[in-house]
């Protein structure tokens, strides 16, 4: 899977350590940044172009980290087409994509260690949206309140 990866700061060293292990898994990474440890920058900037990426269709989910994850989930959330989560367990993660055709994972990397993520991930994106009518049915609302609301 083609994954779009960035952090700020608090995330920089989790995502320095999840890049080489999702390549070695297989896996595409566009990374977005950080590319250097700045204790200056802002995670809205690192979590606008995840979002972005996996809006324009250059990666077909994303990967975002910051401090606690909050931040990194409110910043994408707010990129239209994007239905981002923070989660920091498998089932979470995996039921996200299942039942909300989830597109960005947040991570905490003040919150969580590097093994807990990986499996976070591989729930991530090894799940797939279940189509089932009530399911659609609810992302067309959520896309609806987004539509008359932006």
């Amino acid at each position: 899977m083609k994954l779009a990866v960035g952090a700020d700061h608090a995330g920089f060293d989790l995502k320095s350590q999840i890049v080489p292990w999702l390549e070695l898994s297989g896996h595409e990474v566009v990374d977005v940044g950080a590319h250097a440890l700045d204790p200056a920058d802002d995670y809205p900037d690192f979590a606008a172009a995840v979002a972005q990426s996996v809006n324009n269709g250059q990666a077909e989910r994303g990967v975002m980290v910051c401090g606690s994850g909050v931040g990194a989930s409110i910043a994408t959330n707010k990129v239209s087409g994007i239905r981002s989560c923070l989660c920091h367990d498998t089932y979470t993660a995996r039921q996200g994509v299942e039942h909300n055709n989830m597109n960005v994972l947040c991570l905490g990397g003040r919150v969580i260690g590097i093994e807990t993520a990986k499996e976070v991930i591989t729930a991530f994106v090894g799940a797939e949206f279940t189509a089932e009518d009530r399911f659609q049915r609810r992302i067309d609302k959520v896309s609806a309140i987004e539509r008359n609301h932006d």
